[in-house]
């Protein structure tokens, strides 16, 4: 819990920060600025107080009586103090955090979590025998939800670093020291562009998701496994986590990727991983500066640095500067190998490059070994150390590159392979068992489908151009360079044969040892009707002798579940129900066929898109499901905000394993699930889907309601992604991604894909039911516990001013009557739950710091409407679009997540 003094120092941080931005306002802008800065944030929170006409009128006046250029500087001054707003939330979440650890060991820590594992009686032993099997993966995606650029990102970054440093420095740092500096750097963020100009292109993100993982993750992950080696005393515990990134083979509704943007992805990867090893294995040489005749050395490290053939007589008698010597040169040129440039600093020798990281890793070893050989334990911790765990775990390839299409692309490019083979004239107008059948016989078939001389479709080569791309990526980057290829839309066994079937044409699957296929296909099941279905279709896939045999070899199945078109399909408390049911079913296929399943969640920013704490959801998963084994998405903005410091890095890290290791050990959790909850959950489902989607899919006028009143048409105007918002240009709900859909109904401050359907779910049963059964069962606590936080964010009264954008005033107050009396009877169905009287009673912390924004926050959408209504009423001058995006940005800013 947040003490009164913590929470003191955060209105002290953020009075300190948003004083000096008004300040720079008062400079920059001017002070007739400031002033309607002031005005329009005193009548948005006299408004957000009591919406009556008299408010309202003040309101409205002010913002119609703006110009363009007010407006335009009164979202940039708004979005700027949500910024540095949650600079000092940050802070002061990472006070919070240090503090409990000094209090006791919270759960999601490791201490914490072998601690509540100790007085269940399960020693390390056992924990060790999970890790050494586990896979933790958390994957970065580029899902097109990050509005903020990296140059903003870099500056916010610099502003939290000068308080940390000033923190650090107590006393010696006085309010006259850092203000100075402070203000610089928010003098940088106001003439900064807080919106891009220009669309995104692969490469881009590919380079945005690289700087995370060279940043933060080849320094956190390494000290992450050591903390856990020390703790179980297990110095020679297994790399468990394994980081994954889908920027540049993720090519599902984006024509962008590429055989080449794949190979583009694992150059821009490796020289990052290799770039960083080189400057390690450059400061290392600066450190080891042992000379022989005064510390003894190995006689391996003694011939390893005779291998070296340092010419300088300098370091003729310091044995580790030059076997260093000779490693950095073998490593310059695996950098020039692989990367295809010379690195920045050149090696001072000539040498082969390394044919593997376990080469690289195996030089390392024979200097750590002989340093603490003949120096102790002294050397058991330090840079060396570090970077042996780091090859450990991240290699040559840095990160894991999942491979990700849409199944009608693939059933496309096998049926012309097929058709112009002369196998089968019409592949797709087979049934199921039809086409399983020439799959089969295919993958037994050492005859290649693919002619050079024969003619096919640009789809067909585009895609064996990318599998070709991977093909020769493992064979650079080794087998932890891709495991994975992710089918999206998968409703049948035959989506994932068709997978082996394409892999077959680029030599990685072959039908005499199906077994050494290093690439597992595994299905995506994201729609309410396809995760119904996963059961069978799963288990006809584990019938297939060739995807039997490539799971066998590994041991599991992987299977992703999709959180974001299940709600978008059938609400939030549906897809939470059927994701649960799913799992639930897959788990007792994969265990009826002698394998570990493996969920990979595709989980987004918000809790509509499955977002929320990381490890209440892992404890919240059916029991069994986990089994030391889980792979997340990471998408869009939640990369910089659980990632962007190392020690924020490092608690997510820790936060997700102590999820997996508990959820998978802990025999005294409160995992209560009964009949009886199964069947009132289904019940309440049923519910919340019909009442979901009567409104959305089956109300008239809904569709104009929705396009009327919420940014999405302004939101595609936004270059945050590099794919398209839509998969066609059709306008129905159903067409349109996720992301835009849930984005839109953030920023009109509804939310409604976060709780609607729960309220009228629940409309006539036992709350004292519900109530007990959120207090024993983790689910359905979770559920509602993430259902709260989003209302809280959410706000009827803003919600009613973009209804005025709806043309049809008819149309607006029937559409907006049924949302605002559906969130009015969720409200009281949480708080009935929850035994509160206002929403996020029992989470004061949170409470506080949603309050403490919104006074910040809904000046932005009442800027957003007026600039919104002129445009859409003809007004094309530039500035209106340029204060429409920065009112975007700050709002989704202020609320932390956008898709």
């Amino acid at each position: 819990m947040m003490t009164p003094a913590a929470d003191d120092a955060l209105r002290e941080e953020v009075r300190l920060l948003g004083g000096i931005l008004g300040e720079v306002i008062r400079q920059e802008g001017g002070q007739d600025l400031f002033d309607h800065v002031e005005a329009v944030r005193q009548a948005s929170v006299a408004y957000h107080r009591d919406p009556a006409s008299h408010p309202a009128k003040r309101l409205e006046k002010l913002l119609t009586a703006m110009t363009v250029d007010q407006a335009a500087g009164l979202a940039h001054g708004f979005a700027l103090f949500s910024l540095l707003a949650n600079i000092a939330e940050d802070r002061a979440t990472r006070r919070r955090a240090q503090d409990q650890v000094v209090a006791g060991a919270r759960p999601d820590t490791p201490e914490g979590a072998l601690q509540r594992l100790a007085e269940q009686k399960v020693d390390k032993a056992a924990v060790r025998a999970l890790l050494d099997e586990a896979l933790v993966s958390p994957v970065l995606t580029a899902h097109p939800s990050e509005v903020r650029r990296k140059s903003v990102i870099d500056r916010i970054a610099a502003v939290s670093d000068m308080l940390d440093a000033c923190d650090k420095a107590g006393d010696a740092c006085s309010a006259a020291q850092i203000n100075q500096p402070l203000r610089r750097q928010i003098v940088i963020l106001w003439a900064t562009r807080l919106v891009r100009t220009q669309g995104l292109v692969v490469q881009d993100e590919i380079d945005t998701v690289v700087s995370f993982l060279d940043r933060i993750f080849l320094r956190v992950a390494p000290k992450q496994l050591s903390a856990w080696r020390r703790l179980l005393d297990a110095p020679d515990l297994q790399p468990f986590m394994r980081v994954g990134t889908w920027v540049g083979g993720d090519r599902d509704g984006n024509p962008n990727v590429d055989g080449a943007v794949l190979a583009a992805a694992f150059r821009t990867q490796s020289r990052a991983v290799l770039g960083y090893y080189l400057e390690e294995v450059h400061a290392l040489g600066a450190e080891l500066s042992l000379a022989a005749e005064l510390a003894q050395v190995s006689p391996e490290l003694a011939v390893l640095a005779d291998a070296a053939h340092d010419p300088s007589p300098h370091r003729a008698d310091e044995p580790y500067r030059r076997a260093l010597t000779g490693v950095y040169g073998r490593l310059a040129a695996t950098y020039e190998a692989r990367g295809g440039t010379p690195p920045p600093r050149r090696a001072v020798v000539a040498a082969e490059p390394y044919p593997g990281p376990d080469a690289f890793e195996a030089d390392l070893k024979i200097m750590r070994d002989s340093l603490m050989a003949y120096n102790g334990e002294v050397f058991a911790d330090d840079r060396l150390s570090d970077l042996v765990t780091a090859v450990e775990i991240f290699g040559f390839h840095m990160a894991t590159l999942d491979l990700r299409q849409n199944s009608d692309v693939h059933e496309r490019v096998v049926a012309d392979l097929l058709k112009t083979a002369g196998v089968c004239a019409d592949y797709s107008g087979l049934d199921e068992e039809g086409r399983l059948s020439v799959l089969a016989a295919e993958l037994a078939s050492p005859r290649l489908l693919f002619s050079p001389y024969a003619d096919y479709a640009a789809e067909t080569l585009k895609e064996r151009g990318i599998l070709q791309a991977a093909a020769e990526a493992l064979a650079a980057f080794g087998p932890q360079a891709i495991r994975t290829h992710i089918v999206s839309k998968t409703d049948a066994a035959s989506d994932l044969l068709e997978v082996y079937l394409l892999l077959k044409e680029v030599g990685l699957y072959r039908p005499e040892d199906p077994a050494a296929c290093p690439i597992q296909a595994a299905p995506l099941f994201e729609t309410i009707e396809d995760l119904r279905a996963s059961r069978p279709t799963l288990e006809r896939l584990l019938k297939e002798p060739s995807a039997l045999a490539v799971a066998k070899a590994r041991g599991v199945q992987e299977v992703m579940i999709g959180y974001s078109d299940s709600n978008k399909d059938g609400s939030y408390l549906t897809s939470g129900w059927e994701l649960h049911e799913a799992s639930r079913a897959l788990v007792e296929v994969t265990k009826a066929a002698g394998l570990k399943l493996q969920l990979f969640h595709g989980r987004g920013g918000t809790v509509g898109r499955g977002g929320g704490s990381s490890f209440a959801g892992v404890l919240a998963q059916p029991e069994g499901t986990v089994q030391g084994r889980i792979r997340t998405t990471e998408q869009g903005e939640v990369i910089a905000n659980k990632y962007g410091e190392p020690e924020i890095a490092l608690r997510n890290l820790d936060a997700l394993t102590c999820g997996a290791v508990l959820a998978s050990l802990d025999q005294g959790k409160d995992h209560v699930f009964t009949a009886d909850h199964g069947a009132t959950l289904s019940d309440l489902s049923a519910r919340s889907m019909a009442a979901y989607r009567k409104l959305v899919y089956e109300t008239d006028g809904f569709v104009d309601y929705y396009r009327a009143a919420t940014p999405i048409a302004e939101i595609a105007d936004l270059k945050i992604g590099s794919r398209p918002s839509s998969r066609t240009a059709s306008t129905r709900i159903e067409d349109l991604r996720a992301i835009p859909w849930v984005f839109s109904w953030s920023q009109s401050r509804v939310m409604l894909p976060g709780w609607f359907g729960f309220g009228s779910a629940v409309q006539g049963q036992d709350m004292a039911e519900l109530k007990a059964m959120a207090e024993v069962w983790p689910f359905f606590r979770t559920l509602v516990q993430n259902m709260e936080m989003v209302m809280a964010k959410s706000d009827m009264t803003v919600a009613r001013r973009y209804a005025t954008l709806v043309p049809d005033p008819a149309l607006a107050a029937r559409i907006y009557g049924e949302i605002r009396d559906e969130w009015q009877r969720t409200h009281d169905a949480v708080l009935a739950i929850t035994g509160h009287d206002r929403l996020l009673g029992g989470q004061p912390e949170l409470d506080r710091l949603i309050r403490l924004r919104m006074p910040y926050v809904e000046p932005l959408n009442h800027v957003q409407i007026e600039l919104i209504r002129r445009r859409r009423a003809g007004d094309e001058d530039p500035r209106v679009r340029e204060g429409i995006l920065l009112a975007i940005n700050g709002v989704a800013a202020g609320l932390r997540n956008s898709g």
